[in-house]
């Protein structure tokens, strides 16, 4: 099993301008970026127009670190303090579902784990001491 933590920053609105900007100020490499509008689409969902050139996932390699970036979905409150989440990426349902469930308890959850295009098991919870956490299964659904 492997796990890592990753600092994920979540943006409103200016994902992109904040990607150049720590590229150049960190030597950070872009690994990964992809908007709003990328994403497949969901019926059930249509995608607001002002979303489309949002970022809905990024991730750069400051060293040997990654960190990760997203805007808020238009709509969603933007509040200080959720600016900077923990991501935990873990390989392993089973132990997803073990760490989600411990960080739900006296918490809350935003979004349960669950299936999602991009991982098997996602979700995002605020432990009972207000640090919110996305974790994040990898691999192939």
């Amino acid at each position: 099993m492997t796990i890592r933590l990753s600092p994920y920053l979540m943006m409103n609105g200016n994902a992109k301008e904040a990607i150049q900007f720590y590229v150049q100020a960190l030597d950070a490499k872009v690994l990964f970026n992809q908007s709003f509008g990328e994403m497949p689409e969901n019926p059930e969902f249509p995608l607001p127009e002002e979303a489309k050139n949002l970022v809905a996932h990024a991730m750069l390699r400051v060293g040997e670190t990654d960190l990760m970036f997203s805007d808020t979905f238009p709509g969603q409150p933007s509040h200080s303090g959720d600016q900077v989440t923990i991501c935990i990426s873990i390989n392993d349902i089973e132990k997803s579902k073990r760490i989600f469930e411990i960080l739900s308890q006296g918490g809350e959850v935003k979004m349960p784990l669950q299936e999602a295009f991009f991982s098997p098991a996602y979700g995002i919870v605020t432990d009972k001491f207000g640090v919110t956490f996305q974790v994040y299964t990898e691999g192939q659904q």
